[in-house]
């Protein structure tokens, strides 16, 4: 049982839950994985799992709680992990995280439901990404972009700025939502037994594979990631980075995009475009110069030969 056939069937009783009402998708969870189980779609324990966790692929007309957001964040985390490699450097990792956590108190979301996670992907691909929940993945491509800690410190206050702005989320409700128009407009007149069911099933393991592609390829809208770039900036300041950081990182990336290539130059606003926007918006503060010499020693201890 793959990780997309089992989370497609928690987005199948989503949407047959809006079919439903929502004061009936306990009722619809409870018939959905019985149908699912009896076919042999998914096993019991999966069918137990899915009863447990069915809320966490979210409610299209309330707001989704911390737990659910989690919950998504991890299915996305684990479709990220099929395709890209975690690089295989403890001390890089942990680098990281205390980095990545010191930035998180600073931002306007200092918490999530599981903690804050950072992971490097070992690809040669610039590329930066948030899942829902509080789940940052930076591929080696971006930190070979860094020339010091106030530049990692940017790319990670960015995708912070994409968490607490909730852009993940937004991203994912909306893909959920014009797949559930297309699919239930066509079965809509259906009694939704065996086949359907199945048929269902199979149509929203696009739908994860829709959502993957939104975070990974096709990126957030220009407009959230100068808002994400505005809340680095702060976030930089509060812990007295140079936020200067961020110009200068996107400086630095814009030598290294390949036109058409894939990674950050496909998902994002281009480089100049971001540092105009960022630049007539807020002031950058410096960095205290005492502590310049050890940040400078960590970076190179840490992320020297990432």
């Amino acid at each position: 049982m793959s990780k997309c056939r089992l989370w497609s069937a928690l987005l199948l009783l989503f949407f047959a839950g809006l079919l439903a009402g929502c004061e009936s998708l306990d009722v619809v969870t409870q018939l959905g994985t019985a149908v699912a189980v009896s076919q042999g779609a998914i096993s019991e324990s999966q069918g137990e799992s899915i009863r447990k966790t069915s809320a966490a692929v979210g409610q299209a007309f309330t707001d989704i709680t911390p737990e659910q957001e989690y919950y998504i964040g991890r299915a996305v985390g684990a479709t990220v992990l099929e395709r890209y490699q975690a690089y295989d450097n403890a001390a890089a990792t942990r680098y990281l995280n205390t980095l990545g956590l010191a930035l998180a108190q600073a931002s306007e979301q200092p918490e999530t439901f599981a903690g804050y996670h950072f992971l490097i992907l070992d690809s040669d691909e610039i590329n930066a990404f948030a899942a829902p929940g509080g789940l940052i993945f930076v591929t080696r491509g971006m930190l070979r972009c860094c020339r010091n800690e106030d530049e990692v410190a940017a790319v990670l206050a960015h995708e912070i700025g994409h968490i607490q702005q909730k852009h993940g989320l937004q991203a994912i409700k909306k893909s959920r939502l014009t797949t559930a128009l297309t699919v239930l407009g066509t079965e809509s007149a259906k009694q939704l037994g065996g086949e359907e069911l199945a048929d269902l099933t199979a149509a929203f393991e696009g739908s994860i594979r829709d959502v993957t592609a939104t975070l990974i390829n096709s990126g957030y809208s220009r407009a959230f990631e100068y808002e994400a770039d505005g809340a680095a900036v702060t976030i930089l300041d509060r812990v007295g980075y140079d936020s200067r950081a961020l110009v200068t990182m996107l400086e630095t990336m814009q030598t290294k995009l390949k036109s058409g290539g894939p990674g950050f130059g496909k998902t994002h606003p281009a480089p100049p475009m971001r540092i105009a926007e960022v630049s007539s918006r807020r002031a950058f503060g410096r960095a205290e110069t005492k502590f310049v010499h050890l940040r400078g020693a960590r970076f190179q201890r840490h992320l020297g030969g990432v």
